[in-house]
């Protein structure tokens, strides 16, 4: 079902990684089963606000904008029960965008895109390329998983870091309020890997699963 076009082909890509554009007659679109899976979107965080439910409770959520999603190019992939979308989000001037990329990007149709990310799905939910993907993509109750990175907090101590309780605050004790304390034994002699110690703190990508989309603005492309 995923077989590799004349275009891609052409590209001189990876043959292991290797880029098609099919045809809308050759994609058998049927109707989402309990194991289908969509693809994702790339969004950009515009800011947090609040919303009530229907119980009166206040909940905070964030505001996620979709700049110019589309499906950018179709990944074979060596499980002929999956493949995955290549999405890309943003607009980029042609000057800033590499010759390699330039062709990428000419090669399936579409404008040079700021970021893409590839999302594995199920051939029921393959999606053309070019198709663009708005906020419509979301329908309000809907839980959704969210990955970007974690604001970035610096070089921090085990308490923040780690939630260690530090020293005692007062009696017998000098300059340790924070400290972390005993880092090992003296047999084997050594800091074991993985020690809980101070160091940078935040600025990893983080997931967080099951978030409830809570309204949706096509007007805005932008989903809460």
């Amino acid at each position: 079902q995923f077989s590799t076009s004349m275009l891609a082909l052409r590209a001189k890509l990876p043959q292991e990684k290797v880029r098609y554009m099919p045809e809308v007659s050759e994609l058998k679109l049927a109707d989402y089963t309990s194991k289908s899976k969509r693809t994702g979107v790339i969004a950009r965080k515009k800011g947090m606000t609040a919303m009530w439910d229907e119980w009166g409770v206040r909940v905070p959520v964030t505001v996620l904008q979709l700049e110019n999603v589309q499906v950018v190019s179709i990944l074979k992939t060596s499980n002929p029960g999956l493949a995955r979308l290549q999405i890309g989000c943003g607009t980029r001037k042609e000057k800033n965008v590499t010759k390699p990329m330039m062709g990428h990007f000419k090669a399936h149709g579409v404008e040079p895109k700021a970021k893409l990310f590839e999302f594995p799905i199920t051939p029921d939910a393959v999606l053309p390329v070019g198709t663009e993907i708005t906020a419509a993509h979301f329908v309000p109750g809907q839980l959704v998983d969210v990955t970007a990175p974690s604001l970035g907090k610096g070089f921090q101590g085990v308490m923040k870091r780690w939630g260690f309780a530090g020293g005692p605050a007062s009696h017998g004790n000098s300059l340790s309020h924070r400290s972390l304390g005993s880092t090992g034994n003296i047999n084997p002699a050594r800091v074991y890997p993985g020690k809980k110690m101070p160091g940078r703190m935040g600025g990893k990508n983080v997931t967080v699963m099951r978030l409830p989309v809570m309204k949706v603005d096509t007007a805005l492309n932008c989903i809460w």
